[in-house]
């Protein structure tokens, strides 16, 4: 499976593909930042964004994007900007049929450091350990897409076996059915002997 993972930002924005599968070796296939200039008005930057996104998607075709889910935040002009910048990736790679699944910076965590609570430098390094790099990716923007599209393939894939085995199985008879069912059996009477 071939991931593209998203940090979104105006500013500067993540992007890494990762190709991989849960038990087998990771390979990076690309990373680095989408750019946007500080002082450029809202609407030439998202412009900006979906130009690069598009790029990094017609170049790696990845199977899947994995963007990170915007949390609340004391700045409400960086979530915002954050918002629009997560937005456009999920519709460059909609647009193309691509799926999109969203990650928590939390998730994302966990699933490469195996803490939550784990510092950008913690999921930096691990991030270079599993992708066996020479050097850590830099900004911290492109180890966190990077970091994205790991968490996706080992959890994303898991999630994905989880609902197709829940779509398969017979539905689920509630406990109200089983009583009902258990009312209308005619009682079976025994008799003990001494």
């Amino acid at each position: 499976m071939r991931v593209l993972g998203v940090d979104p930002g105006l500013t500067r924005c993540g992007v890494g593909v990762v190709d991989g599968a849960p038990g087998r070796p990771l390979k990076m296939a690309g990373v680095g930042v989408v750019r946007t200039p500080a002082d450029a008005e809202i609407g030439p930057r998202l412009l900006l964004v979906e130009q690069g996104i598009e790029a990094w998607l017609e170049e790696y075709r990845p199977d899947m994007v994995a963007v990170e889910r915007v949390f609340a935040q004391h700045n409400v002009r960086t979530v915002m900007g954050t918002a629009q910048a997560s937005a456009v990736a999920m519709l460059c790679a909609t647009r193309r049929g691509i799926p999109v699944t969203l990650h928590t910076p939390s998730e994302v965590k966990a699933a490469v450091t195996g803490s939550g609570r784990a510092d950008k430098a913690q999921v930096t390094a691990m991030v270079t350990r599993l992708l066996r790099l020479d050097a850590p990716p830099k900004p911290a923007d492109a180890a966190d897409a990077l970091a994205l599209a790991i968490c996706h393939i080992w959890r994303g894939a898991a999630a994905g076996r989880i609902a197709a085995a829940v779509a398969k199985a017979p539905p689920a008879r509630s406990a109200a059915a089983v009583v009902v069912r258990a009312a209308a059996r005619p009682a079976v009477r025994q008799e003990h002997r001494p």
